[in-house]
């Protein structure tokens, strides 16, 4: 292991908490892209779920409202900066 990052990774523990669920997120985004493979944390676990259990019971966003966020947001989703 690189030196530098084996001397930071010795001071995260003093770190406030904040800060260390910041590296820990950012850390999986890494490990992520390296194996290819996305684990979900427990909060997009439960959004998941709780949007499954909504399309279960029919619930869905109308057209209009599709329209209205793509118009909004379409050029982020497409890698617009």
């Amino acid at each position: 292991m690189n030196k530098r990052l084996e001397t930071l990774l010795d001071r995260v523990s003093t770190w406030p908490e904040e800060a260390q669920a910041e590296l820990l997120e950012r850390a999986i985004e890494i490990e992520a892209r390296q194996s290819g493979v996305y684990r979900l944390s427990d909060d997009e676990k439960a959004a998941v779920k709780k949007g499954l259990e909504a399309a279960e019971r029919g619930e869905f966003v109308s057209d209009d409202d599709m329209a209205a966020f793509f118009k909004r947001h379409g050029d982020l989703l497409h890698g617009a900066k």
